[in-house]
């Protein structure tokens, strides 16, 4: 295309849109099962497979589009794969629907689009339709994205905290706060942050590995928005049992720990996109948890990091390295916009 930059005339349906489709959009995207332009593209994977379907769905807005570790493409395909892996199922179709605003230039969009590609391929999932629109100038954040994926569900015990009980241990699978630091620090040009990347990653293959558990692994969820921190106190809310964890035992590097201090975040609540949470039964299983886990570079600082027990129904219980305990509530507030 000649045109360096989006215009409104590239949402109108027109000319223009189908030339922003056909040039730049879909050479990039097109794979064997998206061979076409259509308003729907037919499966026919789960007639012959005759398994259950996970379904999901997630909108990014990210600010800004691009961070130290990432952009906003590949955190669209990962954290919609990472959504389907944490429910016991393989990723395997995703629709992609991108609101564009004017003026954004065509090289930043075929570098976002590159690295959808780049991560559809890694993930080996297939982008199998999708939309446009574009919105005037300053109406847009430059891209949003819009993912719904399609996968096909493998373990069979179920993942859900109805499955969990007082006695089970809380594992996290690698050290949390960069992605949340990674996107402030490239938002406010921070450069006591700029050595820190993004963790955002595919983590069906470390999730794959929790699934040998079996009937032991009762529940996974990625710590994205609200971090650690929400999860554990979605896990516990309106149940009779509580989780008490220990600080010193939760994976954080020095550089995220000072970076937080400095800024006065609170890690455990800030977003990841590598990370998350299980609980599994039995110390003995928990531990082999952690060494499956280790044994994969995603996972190479897992930790258990605490225990389900009945002390505190409804509570989440910070056992802190000075040896007191303070409750650990939902995040409160903004804490960081426009981190996903």
């Amino acid at each position: 295309m000649k045109i360096k930059n989006i215009k409104l005339e590239h949402g109108s349906g027109g000319a223009l849109s189908r030339q922003l489709t056909e040039e730049i959009i879909y050479p990039i995207l097109k794979n064997d099962s998206y061979r076409e332009l259509s308003d729907a593209t037919i499966i026919d994977y789960f007639v012959k497979s005759k398994k259950q379907l996970a379904f999901t769905t997630d909108t990014y807005t990210v600010d800004p589009p691009a961070f130290p570790g990432g952009d906003i493409g590949k955190l669209a395909i990962y954290g919609t794969c990472n959504d389907l892996a944490v429910s016991g199922a393989k990723p395997l179709f995703l629709s992609m629907g991108m609101v564009l605003e004017e003026g954004l230039s065509i090289e930043k969009l075929q570098s976002i689009l590159l690295s959808i590609q780049e991560a559809s391929t890694h993930a080996g999932i297939r982008i199998i339709t999708g939309d446009t629109k574009v919105v005037p100038k300053g109406k847009g954040g430059e891209i949003y994205i819009n993912t719904s994926g399609i996968g096909e569900v493998v373990f069979s015990h179920g993942i859900s905290p109805s499955r969990i009980k007082p006695g089970d241990y809380i594992i996290i699978s690698n050290s949390i706060g960069s992605h949340g630091i990674a996107v402030l620090s490239a938002r406010e040009s921070l450069s006591i942050s700029s050595k820190i990347q993004s963790d955002v990653a595919f983590l069906y293959p470390l999730c794959e590995k929790l699934f040998t558990l079996q009937e032991n692994l009762k529940f996974l969820r990625d710590a994205t928005r609200g971090g650690i921190s929400a999860v554990l106190n979605e896990i516990v809310s309106g149940n009779n049992f509580s989780i008490e964890i220990d600080e010193e035992e939760i994976p954080i590097s020095d550089d995220i720990l000072s970076i937080s201090n400095i800024l006065g975040l609170n890690p455990l609540e800030i977003a990841n996109e590598g990370v998350f949470v299980a609980v599994v039964s039995k110390e003995n299983k928990a531990k082999e948890a952690v060494n499956l886990l280790k044994d994969h570079p995603l996972g190479k600082n897992a930790a258990i990091v605490g225990r389900v027990t009945e002390n505190y129904p409804g509570k989440v219980i910070l056992n802190t390295n000075s040896g007191g305990k303070r409750i650990l509530d939902f995040p409160r507030g903004l804490l960081l916009p426009r981190i996903c």
